[in-house]
This record gives structure tokens, C-alpha cells and sequence, in this order.
């Protein structure tokens, strides 16, 4: 596998500033394993491999089950999620397939998030899955082959600068 390009964050490395600093406004508002399931399954609509398996990894790394990692992509037919994970996954869900059906994002599933969610919380939550979305374009784009970017010298330089943990 080759990727088409250069990632575009790679090409335009002053991108990558407010991309994180979007990432860092939004996420002391909603728990990191919530951010990460959101990523995870945002990611898995999208086909998007290289975030996929970072954020796979990033839960494992925090010691997430091998059962609810397994299960994210049927979250819905599993005993594993919290009913806030839940409400969280379907947002993540309509807000990704906007294009599905004619009112994306229904009343039951915004009505179930702000029952767990408070408005800071909440628009975390909207942001880190419209912030998953752009990078899972960027990546399914250029066809971004899952750790080539990182071993590249360009994103090894853009990381230091700009302390991304990957």
C-alpha cells in the first residue's frame, strides 16, 4: 500500500496548531475513554485504518477490555457501554452519517445525550466527533497508510513541536 500524498497536515504543518488546539479546548469537558470510544467508532464508519488502529490503541493503552474494544462497532447488541457511552455513540453516529437519512440527527438521539451530558459536556462531545471527522477525511483522502505517517520524519518533527501524543 502507498498513500496518494503526503498527508496534508504534513504539507501544511501550520494546520496542525488549531486542529489541537480545538482538540485541547473540548477535552476536559467529556472523560477520555467517552473521547476515545467516539474517535474509535467515528473512525470505523469512515474506514479510516490509521485512526482505527491509533485510537484502538490508545484505549488498550488505558487498559480498556478487549471485550468492549471488540464491541464498538456493535455497541448497540452489547452489555459493555454505559448508558452515557451509549448516548454518546449514537450521537457520534448521526452526526458521521449526516447524509443518511433526512433529519440527521433525530430529537431521541439529541434528547438521550443531554440527559447525560451538560452543555459543556455536550458540546465537547460535538466537537471531538466533528474533530474525528476531519482528520478521518484527511486520512481516507490520500489514502494515509495506517503508521506510515508517524514514521515519517515530518510528523516525527511536527509531534515534538507541537507535543502530539500518537
Amino acid at each position: 500500500m502507498q498513500a496518494r500524498m503526503k498527508n496534508p497536515i504534513l504539507l501544511l504543518p501550520d494546520t496542525l496548531p488549531g486542529l489541537l488546539a480545538v482538540n485541547k479546548a473540548s477535552e476536559s469537558n467529556l472523560p477520555y475513554t467517552t473521547r476515545k470510544l467516539v474517535h474509535l467508532r467515528a473512525s470505523q464508519i469512515n474506514g479510516c485504518s490509521v485512526c482505527v488502529d491509533m485510537h484502538a490503541r490508545e484505549l488498550k493503552k488505558s487498559h480498556e477490555t478487549d471485550e468492549r474494544l471488540f464491541a464498538v462497532a456493535a455497541w448497540r447488541d452489547t452489555p459493555y457501554f454505559t448508558e452515557a457511552e451509549r448516548a454518546a455513540l449514537a450521537l457520534t453516529e448521526a452526526v458521521t452519517r449526516l447524509s443518511d437519512r433526512p433529519d440527521p440527527v433525530p430529537d431521541e438521539i439529541w434528547n438521550e445525550a443531554t440527559q447525560h451530558y451538560d452543555a459543556p459536556a455536550l458540546a465537547a462531545l460535538i466537537i471531538q466527533i466533528a474533530l474525528v471527522n476531519v482528520f478521518n477525511r484527511l486520512n481516507v483522502a490520500v489514502r494515509q497508510v495506517v503508521g506510515d505517517w508517524e514514521k515519517s520524519p515530518e510528523a516525527r518533527k511536527l509531534v515534538e513541536t507541537h507535543s502530539v501524543a500518537r
